[in-house]
């Protein structure tokens, strides 16, 4: 090879010869303690970044300073120590989602906690995403039954709408949430449900229940247990919408429970305060409301050019003695669509769902029910306000004029009628048939202590004679289904009275 041919080829070598390095930013530990580092040297750090410490663990970019990076630490933070590096990743925090994880408990780093094996997933999805825009949405108009007669005839729910389900400790706003989970069989819908700061055998009680009722085949539980860190509950309802996102990119509709807002937003102040962020009202730091209308403002329903799915969220908070007029209750309940509200002094009376219904409301209203549900359930909240009104003025004992005796009857009647067991979610068809019964004093010869018998009764008859006249009802509400419903209750009630 001749002299000139060997310059040529290192020149050519030299030319195509690509350098592969790889820099990566890093940064040391100044303090750590309570699960925030304080990192230096990070000053092209973005907020929200996964940084990854020398022992593996990672941390969250929150607070970006001047000399140090503020890092909530999501696991083990007792194994980091100072002058530990800690260097970036470049990745805004993410997690795997996919078809997988639905039947799953995972922690909200989608990581199973349930000792069934991985979650095998390509997938990842960002768990801070911007809101859809107004003009991807679609108004609220399919209903979204929750098999609770009071919450489905009187408080509707639509596909895509954020209904607050609100209340003090003990009085019921878990077990409405599950029957709405466990009322979703068989209606193309997935669910995930969020436990937040809730003790894991309580968590784990729910689950066992949500398997007997087969309602874990479409559903996923995120689990931030009250032993897990503050930077865990913090992210938790997030990965929870991150994974419902994955199915609403599909298409598909999703129900989402958050459980609860309340020790969400405590932890959020615990981190906070820890990050040296100014307190504001109650020690909240001031972007307290955002914290949540971020999260909430990603339930929508999507009009069909965006694929045409939806996602209700059910947030819950816990108020301290019915004080309804707290911060983060009258934060959540502006972001909100309607509430659902639990009263103490009803469930001690046993009347269960302690719902109030005159407090109870639904923003989005008869937008969200069906035909048949619509004409049936009107009279009945005005007879139960009629009701509240004549109960409070009947205590005084005087004599009562036939009129209100019967407005009483019916009243209450309504009343217990409305109760209802928990986990046992009731169809709509049968909802309307009963209540329709009520409405036009079908039921004046039933005494008050037999209504329960009657309806239970009522329901055995109409599946094993009528099941096309619950079709019928389905399908909408026309003059022939309404005779052949009347005949049906006569029928019935001939048999039960003798």
């Amino acid at each position: 090879m001749n002299t000139d041919t060997l310059i040529k080829k290192i020149e050519d070598q030299i030319n195509s010869f690509e350098a592969d390095v790889d820099v990566t930013e890093f940064g040391i530990v100044q303090s750590i303690g309570d699960g925030i580092a304080r990192v230096s040297g990070l000053s092209q750090c973005k907020a929200s970044e996964m940084i990854e410490f020398e022992n593996g663990s990672v941390g969250l970019a929150l607070n970006l300073e001047e000399d140090t990076v503020g890092i909530i630490v999501l696991g083990d933070y007792l194994k980091i120590k100072e002058g530990d590096k800690a260097k970036r990743t470049g990745k805004i925090l993410s997690l795997p989602v996919g078809a997988d994880v639905i039947g799953r408990v995972v922690d909200p780093l989608a990581a199973p906690v349930d000792g069934k094996g991985d979650i095998k997933t390509d997938t990842e999805q960002l768990i801070e995403r911007s809101a859809p825009g107004v003009m991807t949405r679609e108004p609220v108009s399919v209903p979204m039954q929750t098999g609770i007669k009071v919450v489905d005839a009187l408080v509707p729910i639509g596909r895509g709408q954020r209904e607050l389900i609100i209340g003090d400790r003990q009085t019921g706003k878990t077990a409405v949430a599950i029957d709405a989970i466990i009322n979703q069989k068989g209606q193309n819908m997935k669910c995930v449900y969020v436990a937040i700061g809730q003790k894991r055998s309580k968590v784990m009680r729910i689950v066992q229940k949500l398997e007997e009722a087969g309602a874990m085949e479409y559903t996923t539980v995120v689990l931030a247990g009250a032993s897990d860190s503050s930077a865990l509950q913090y992210i938790a309802p997030y990965s929870g919408v991150a994974i419902a996102e994955y199915f609403l990119d599909k298409g598909e509709d999703v129900l989402i429970v958050y459980d609860d807002l309340s020790k969400h937003a405590a932890a959020y102040r615990e981190i906070s305060l820890l990050l040296r962020r100014p307190p504001g009202r109650e020690a909240y730091p001031g972007d307290v409301f955002y914290l949540h209308s971020r999260l909430l403002e990603r339930a929508c329903r999507l009009n069909a050019d965006n694929g045409g799915g939806s996602i209700t969220a059910l947030p819950i908070i816990e108020t301290q003695g019915g004080d309804v007029s707290a911060y983060i209750p009258t934060n959540v309940i502006s972001i909100t669509d309607g509430q659902i509200f639990l009263e103490a002094g009803l469930f001690n009376k046993g009347i269960r769902p302690a719902i109030s219904v005159g407090l109870s409301v639904s923003r989005v209203g008869g937008a969200a029910q069906a035909k048949a549900m619509k004409k049936t359930a009107g009279p009945m909240k005005l007879a139960l306000a009629q009701y509240r009104e004549l109960e409070s003025f009947a205590q005084f004992g005087s004599d009562l004029d036939p009129q209100t005796k019967k407005a009483l009857d019916h009243g209450s009647k309504s009343v217990e009628l409305l109760k209802q067991k928990q986990y046992s979610p009731i169809i709509m068809s049968k909802q309307v048939a009963s209540i329709y019964a009520l409405n036009n004093e079908l039921l004046s010869d039933i005494p008050l202590e037999k209504i329960s018998e009657w309806e239970t009764g009522f329901y055995a008859f109409l599946d094993a004679s009528k099941s096309d006249l619950l079709s019928d009802i389905d399908a909408g509400w026309k003059p022939e289904t309404v005779e052949a419903l009347k005949q049906a209750i006569a029928e019935f009630n001939d048999t039960f009275n003798a």
